[in-house]
């Protein structure tokens, strides 16, 4: 990836389990002589730790899979508006019509969830699989059938037939904090009982091009070969299953990416009802709101999901919500962050209606809308630009001619063909497309330079951008008017 930072599913292993620390007494030496000054902390592990894992072992499984198919890239063409692949599945990809057939192996690892034999696993460890084995703590292997995946989640469910089996005991996700210590056990690189441990960095962490799960982000030494394997709290309680990690050479750099627990356990409780899940969706996209969001679009304080995108005929449309609505309550239930929305939507039923309550021009309006089933759609785009103009932010635009537009999937929008200034300043970039400013549309050089001209100076607008399939509010706080002489 010419050095750039990847984030790669991990393609192979389980994962392992050691936390903790204690601090040796002050004042006292390593002979156990009381000393004059008290010495540093220096932090150790305690054997409660050391039991803890040998308990919480057995839970543990390592997954190898057989993937006949194509294993090159080669030949794959640029595209000038290509997807995001900081945290894209590399198996995931279109490969080349000439790529060379073989036989992938993989190693990954799952949890045991319950005796009769079912693991739990990430969906990118069994897509498209051919064959897969699990190979148990004490050494037993069993052929394993796949029961479902659910690639939204990066979730997946196998089945063994095996006896003796011990289950994983499963904590609460949502009880984790930042600061957290945490563990994982398995086996990078195929050294089967590694464990390495740290803290929850970071959590509800959205990561462009993996969907809208929120991850737990934590430190904790995670490198290929650990997908699927489980994230223990100092309990030894499942929290996570370990999905991602961040980096520029395939290994470990500080940054795992893990699954939540309880959503984990949603998931699989209607794979291996169903094989598969029935999630319901609105037909819209949302971002979180931030205090610079918030000001331009008039509310009091940050809270809610702002709506980046409607779908044309579909629930939310048909209800009545547009782009720059920001929803405040769902089913009764407030809204504080934009994830908030996103499982609540997720758990909903296909073909029940929902009171939504959202902000629009300063004024709550109710709206009605009638949960479907989801539906996917691609964009794709490779653009030429036509004429272009400067608007005083740093941007120069470009207008778009109607197949373009086809390409896009989108009615307006204004290429960027360059960013420099503000823009450039709030990470707006050549390529991008401004699709609104606030909740106008734009089609035309002629509607952004207008709709500018009408704001005050020292205002912050908000311009919506479609990068690599994905649209974003970007604040940005227009200049102050000059000062008179």
């Amino acid at each position: 990836m010419n050095g750039a930072p990847v984030a790669r599913r991990l393609t192979a292993l389980s994962l392992a389990w050691l936390l903790g620390a204690c601090a040796s007494d002050p004042g006292i030496s390593p002979q156990g002589d009381v000393m004059a000054k008290p010495v540093a902390f220096r932090w150790r592990p305690t054997s409660s730790f050391a039991s803890l894992v040998t308990a919480r072992s057995a839970s543990v499984v390592e997954i190898s899979t057989l993937r006949i198919g194509r294993d090159e890239r080669a030949g794959v063409p640029e595209l000038e508006f290509a997807p995001e692949i900081d945290f894209a599945d590399r198996l995931a990809w279109p490969l080349p019509a000439n790529a060379r057939i073989s036989h992938i192996r993989d190693l990954a690892s799952g949890v045991i969830l319950d005796r009769e034999g079912v693991i739990l696993t990430s969906a990118h460890v069994i897509a498209n699989i051919d064959e897969a084995q699990v190979r148990l703590n004490d050494g037993r292997r069993f052929r394993a059938r796949v029961i479902g995946s659910d690639r939204s989640t990066d979730v997946g469910l196998l089945q063994i037939e095996a006896i003796g089996l011990t289950p994983a005991v499963i904590g609460d996700s949502s009880r984790l904090v930042p600061g957290d210590w945490v563990a994982a056990i398995g086996a990078p690189f195929g050294f089967q009982g590694s464990v390495t441990a740290g803290v929850v960095s970071a959590v509800d962490r959205l990561i462009g091009g993996a969907g809208e799960i929120p991850f737990i982000q934590t430190d904790v030494a995670i490198n290929p070969g650990s997908s699927g394997s489980p994230l223990f709290n100092s309990r030894g309680e499942v929290v996570a299953i370990n999905s991602m990690i961040y980096s520029g050479s395939g290994g470990y750099m500080g940054l795992s990416f893990a699954v939540p627990i309880n959503l984990a356990v949603q998931v699989a409780v209607q794979l291996r009802a169903h094989g598969q899940v029935r999630r319901a969706q609105v037909g819209a996209e949302f971002q979180e709101m931030t205090p610079a969001l918030a000001q331009s679009f008039g509310l009091q304080e940050a809270i809610g999901a702002l709506v980046v995108r409607v779908d044309k005929g579909g629930p939310a449309a048909q209800a009545g919500l547009i782009r720059g609505d920001v929803v405040t309550a769902f089913d009764t239930a407030q809204i504080p962050h934009f994830t908030d929305l996103l499982q609540l939507i997720a758990k909903g039923r296909p073909g029940s209606v929902v009171r939504v309550d959202v902000w629009r021009h300063a004024a709550k309006h109710t709206l009605l809308v009638t949960l479907a089933e989801p539906q996917t759609a691609r964009i794709d785009a490779s653009l030429a630009l036509a004429s272009d103009w400067g608007d005083g932010l740093g941007l120069s635009l470009g207008e778009l001619t109607p197949a373009q537009h086809r390409q896009l999937g989108i009615d307006e929008g204004l290429m960027v063909r360059d960013a420099t200034g503000l823009a450039r300043s709030e990470g707006i970039r050549a390529g991008d497309l401004i699709v609104a400013l606030n909740d106008a549309p734009l089609d035309r050089v002629a509607d952004f330079r207008r709709s500018l001209s009408n704001t005050p100076p020292g205002r912050t607008i908000a311009l919506l951008v479609l990068r690599d399939r994905r649209l974003a509010y970007v604040p940005i706080q227009l200049p102050p008017a000059p000062a008179k002489p």
